[in-house]
């Protein structure tokens, strides 16, 4: 069993934040579920150049962590949507001062995004 100090043994609870965050889209999900439930199919649309089999493993990953709700509705054609937790819309508030610092420096950003690509 893990306990609090091994999650905030840096004494940040960063470490536990990234651990449930990590991965290249989990963010994202987490920013555009925080207007509400989302259907699989416009979760995949808001975050263009995720496939499915990763959009579905993070998307699992996260519903394990208890950040995110996945509801059946046993439907045909089959109705499924996510929604966050509690403890998942204090995470997705938590990014919204990233999403900011990423939009005011957006510009900075894209020419040392290129000057590193033309050093690759």
């Amino acid at each position: 069993m893990t306990t609090t100090s091994e999650i905030c043994g840096t004494g940040c609870g960063l470490n536990a934040t990234l651990r449930i965050i990590s991965g290249k889209w989990k963010p994202l999900v987490l920013f555009f579920l925080r207007d509400g439930p989302k259907r699989y199919g416009e979760l995949k649309r808001l975050i263009p150049g995720v496939s499915d089999k990763v959009l579905i493993q993070q998307l699992k990953d996260l519903e394990a962590d208890h950040v995110l709700t996945r509801t059946d509705y046993k439907e045909v054609p089959p109705r499924v949507d996510y929604t966050l937790t509690p403890l998942g819309r204090s995470l997705a508030d938590a990014i919204v001062p990233l999403c900011n610092w990423g939009t005011e420096n957006a510009a900075q950003m894209a020419s040392i995004f290129a000057k590193r690509d033309t050093l690759a």
